[in-house]
């Protein structure tokens, strides 16, 4: 039996990457908390997800940035225990993973005078850098679930990030591309909720693809009457 087709095809996009200094340095923490309400969204995305673009075939363990420099420079381990442990799953803009780190600064700063922190020296200093994002298509625009299974296991571990992290927090939709796409464009509300429901940041990219090709191709057997196949794997360019 054919697969049901969607209202809308899916365009698989991939994206390249430019790092750029703002100019701005902190070496306090009032002064990483100022800087923080005031940088462009791309910054905080940054500094929280700069792991993840430089090391995506590795589990996304280390600390984010800010974390990092407050614990490391500072010497603030308490501080830098909160900051890291915001739940970034549960944050579905940057504007609001902004507010939780600007909170958690604010916070501490509150129960702790400013003039008993440490100032970090001149080359310590915490440097604000922002991610540039270059998006366009590639050849995959698919519209039923078996061709959205055959270009997911194509496309580069770049496109497979645009998809699941940058769309949901950069452009602030609340939820990754695919879980978007098979509900409002193919109906298949549990599958969406199934790829949605899974924790990005626990898993290497390819463990995600892996994970979500074998939803997909389930419900995929599920539609057509059949048994799911074992997946087999494939060479990419």
């Amino acid at each position: 039996m054919a697969l049901p087709q969607a209202r809308e095809p899916f365009q698989f996009c991939t994206r390249l990457s430019l790092q750029e200094a703002t100019g701005l340095a902190a070496r306090t923490i009032p002064q990483l908390l100022k800087y923080l309400r005031a940088v462009p969204g791309s910054v905080i995305y940054h500094h929280t997800h700069r792991f993840l673009q430089e090391h995506q075939y590795l589990t996304p363990e280390p600390p984010n940035d800010f974390a990092y420099w407050v614990t490391e420079v500072l010497g603030e381990k308490a501080l830098g225990e909160q900051l890291n442990s915001i739940d970034t799953v549960q944050l579905s803009s940057i504007r609001a993973l902004r507010e939780r780190l600007a909170q958690t600064l604010e916070l501490y700063l509150k129960a702790h005078p400013p003039t008993g922190l440490r100032r970090a020296r001149p080359e310590e200093a915490f440097h604000f850098i922002r991610t540039i994002s270059v998006i366009f298509p590639t050849p995959y625009r698919v519209s039923d679930l078996n061709g959205f299974a055959q270009a997911l296991e194509a496309v580069s571990i770049n496109s497979l990030y645009y998809h699941i992290f940058e769309s949901r927090l950069r452009l602030e939709r609340g939820k990754n591309d695919f879980s978007f796409w098979l509900e409002e464009a193919c109906a298949e509300a549990r599958l969406a909720r199934a790829v949605a429901s899974l924790d990005p940041y626990s898993h290497t990219m390819e463990e995600l693809r892996q994970t979500i090709l074998r939803l997909v191709r389930q419900r995929a057997a599920e539609l057509e009457g059949r048994c799911p196949s074992p997946s087999t794997p494939t060479n990419r360019s």
